[in-house]
């Protein structure tokens, strides 16, 4: 919890401006009032006063922005900027008006023109809904191809042996279902951004496989272990002054003992702290069972490889969950 903390900590001293799409959901409202409260980000609500007040009786909407994109005299900027964006993929401008309308879009939109500084929202919208407009306007980062997401993993109290920064990343565990050799080499340059700027630990990414440094290997049926391989070879070229290896079992990734058995001269076997895995199979299981048998917070997933800050909610979060997302969109925005 000390790591939240400090996140939203140094988030209210960024004063950044975030956008919550979803004026219509109570825990959206309630979450706004509280953020805007606490001095976390500015906050701009995507829905009209009157709704605000039927959805969320009693809460104080002081200090909050509310924009209604139906009424908006920045409606019809924001559609020629779709327009723009989407035009060569066949989209007419009376369509771009029609879209610009919709308040996931308008959101992106904002934070395409700048007028925004992150964006969030999935409270009620599913994650292809959330993420579609951000792919289609805010677009990636330079030099990345794939929107991915990572967990910040922060260790339970008293700590555990294998992870004495007391936090580490887990990637990516929500949005690539089988990454290719190159997604998984931008999600593991994502994921090092992401334990600088949000963990504030000096990234050693391990590439995760069944095998290390050849081990085992699947070449006849499945491919991945070469993958992995191949992924561990571009991140390298991609960053060449990160601290990356690969492949690598999690023992060998975590434990000094084991990685200096099976990986000799490896400056990231056995101190790893941001783990990149083969797939979301993998990913899911994995955080999860480092959440429920290891007593580590989750905190996301938080999206990484937009060129701005986006970030997608569950649609099962709590006020506190869109707090702590708002917060963490803030510190990317930094």
């Amino acid at each position: 919890m000390a790591l939240l903390d400090d996140i939203k900590k140094k988030a209210a001293s960024l004063k950044k401006t975030i956008v919550l799409c979803e004026g219509e959901d109570k825990r959206v409202v309630e979450a706004a009032a509280q953020i805007t409260k606490e001095g976390i980000a500015n906050i701009v609500l995507i829905g009209n006063e009157e709704e605000a007040k039927r959805v969320a009786p009693g809460v104080d909407l002081t200090g909050i922005t509310l924009i209604d994109p139906l009424t908006s005299e920045k409606t019809a900027e924001y559609a020629n900027i779709l327009f723009e964006a989407r035009k060569a993929k066949g989209m007419t401008e009376e369509q771009a008006a029609q879209q610009a309308k919709d308040r996931t879009m308008f959101g992106a939109l904002m934070l395409k023109a700048g007028d925004v500084d992150g964006y969030v929202s999935g409270a009620c919208h599913s994650t292809a809904n959330t993420l579609r407009p951000g792919l289609q306007v805010v677009k990636t980062a330079p030099g990345i191809k794939t929107v991915s997401s990572c967990f910040i993993m922060i260790a339970p109290e008293g700590g555990n042996k294998y992870n004495p920064d007391g936090v580490a990343v887990f990637a990516d565990c929500a949005i690539n279902i089988e990454p290719d050799a190159q997604q998984l080499a931008d999600i593991a340059i994502s994921s090092a951004k992401t334990a600088k700027t949000l963990a504030g630990i000096e990234p050693r990414v391990a590439m995760l496989s069944f095998s290390t440094k050849g081990s085992g290997n699947d070449d006849k049926f499945f491919k991945s272990v070469p993958k992995v391989q191949e992924a561990t070879r571009i991140a390298k070229e991609m960053a060449p002054e990160l601290a990356l290896d690969g492949e690598f079992q999690f023992d060998a990734a975590v434990a000094p003992e084991v990685g200096e058995l099976k990986a000799p001269g490896s400056k990231v076997a056995g101190h790893a702290n941001v783990f990149v895995f083969p797939n979301i199979n993998a990913g899911n299981i994995g955080y999860k069972i480092a959440q429920r048998f290891g007593g580590y917070m989750a905190i996301g997933p938080v999206c990484q490889g937009f060129a701005k800050p986006l970030n997608d909610l569950s649609r099962g979060c709590s006020v506190d969950d869109i707090v702590a997302t708002v917060a963490v969109t803030a510190l990317q925005a930094e």
